[in-house]
């Protein structure tokens, strides 16, 4: 019987105009009676077809709808909790909505582009990580000595010219030739540009790291779309190519890679002073601060910074801190998943929702069940505050 009541009650709020068109429920003896903001919605042929449903009232702005008695006490309570989940969705969609308004900002803008220059990164990032630190783990234990010059190789690889993946992701990111950046942000990791001297000190491969090679490929963007429009198409093939490497080559050479090895290091110093100082007040502030960040659309300045820790370091000190966050609003969804045990459908949503919350793509859950509810994202917040410190 519980089930067929539930059928009954899926099948007809589509059919009543969904979530948005119902402005309140209740039941007599026999009847659903259900008031509508839009009556012109409702198929009431559809309705009436729907088994279970012996008839139809139209009232107005109420549609009673005939059930028969007892019956109708069960398809009422399936109805109000449906009608429930898809407010609560309809909230995260709206929710949605207006955190895509907010982020229609040119500092926003900026940030999603900055974050679609690293994230087609994370990949390789996760899978050289995972088998640098099992290299760690043979090389600790003395295992394998034959294998491990060939992971050792195979983990650093990338991490050696991440660099160049950055510039070419730059430059068709922000409207440019990708290969054209590459090259450019190339120059940051050539042995040779030891013999080179800016502001009387030579220069190292690999200064600036991850944000010179932003800054370089950027600068080859900007210098390859001022000559499109200005040099003629016969010419086009040779000299832009040509003008831009040099421009934003020797731009690189004598003053970004510079700055940016200032910049990085700067980062590096900081992170590490943060934690080494302020201990659990840090993870405190990052941890509880993390979720209205994603919220906000602003985690993805974090990203450069990470991955400049990784490149000077070989991890970041911040993840584990902020990944608190994450965890917190997975304790969130399970303890909602275990209270309303009987909300399908938001039960449903967070069932969908948890493998990715468990693999840090906070998101779905975020606009799917802690957000529109309220309260719980605030116990998420708790609960990564708590981690992080």
């Amino acid at each position: 019987m519980q089930r067929s009541s539930y059928d009954t009650a899926a099948a007809l709020l589509p059919l009543v105009g969904g979530p948005a068109n119902v402005t309140s429920v209740a039941h007599c003896m026999t009847r659903l009676r259900v008031g509508l903001g839009d009556p012109s919605l409702v198929d009431a042929e559809a309705v009436r077809a729907v088994p279970g449903v012996l008839g139809v009232v139209a009232d107005g702005d109420t549609l009673q709808i005939v059930i028969g008695p007892g019956a109708v006490v069960n398809v009422t309570a399936e109805f109000e909790q449906l009608l429930a989940a898809g407010q609560l969705a309809a909230r995260g969609a709206e929710l949605r909505a207006e955190r895509a308004r907010r982020n229609a900002t040119p500092v926003k803008t900026a940030l999603r582009r900055i974050a679609d220059v690293f994230v087609p990164l994370i990949p390789a990032l996760i899978g050289c990580g995972v088998l640098a630190g099992l290299n760690g783990l043979l090389v600790n234990a003395g295992w394998l000595p034959w294998l491990t010059p060939a992971l050792a190789a195979v983990a650093s690889g990338f991490m050696a010219l991440i660099s160049v993946f950055v510039g070419y992701n730059t430059a068709k990111v922000f409207g440019g030739t990708p290969v054209l950046g590459g090259a450019v942000a190339a120059i940051v990791v050539y042995p040779g540009v030891a013999k080179v001297t800016a502001f009387g000190v030579a220069l190292a491969p690999g200064q600036g790291g991850v944000l010179g090679a932003l800054a370089a490929a950027l600068l080859a963007t900007y210098v390859e779309r001022w000559c499109r429009g200005r040099v003629p198409d016969a010419l086009d093939v040779l000299l832009t190519p040509t003008v831009t490497v040099l421009v934003a080559g020797l731009a690189t050479l004598y003053g970004l890679m510079y700055a940016a090895g200032l910049v990085s290091s700067a980062i590096g110093t900081a992170a590490n002073w943060l934690l080494a100082t302020t201990g659990p007040l840090a993870g405190l502030i990052l941890g509880g601060l993390f979720l209205p960040l994603v919220m906000l659309g602003l985690h993805q300045a974090l990203i450069p910074i990470h991955t400049t820790l990784i490149q000077q370091q070989g991890y970041t000190v911040l993840l584990p801190l902020l990944a608190m966050a994450g965890a917190g609003q997975v304790g969130a969804a399970i303890a909602v998943y275990a209270r309303l045990r009987h909300d399908t459908a938001l039960r449903t949503t967070i069932r969908s929702a948890l493998p990715a919350g468990l693999l840090g793509v906070g998101e779905p859950l975020i606009y799917g069940v802690s957000l529109p509810l309220g309260r719980p994202f605030l116990t998420a917040c708790a609960g990564g505050a708590a981690g992080g410190a």
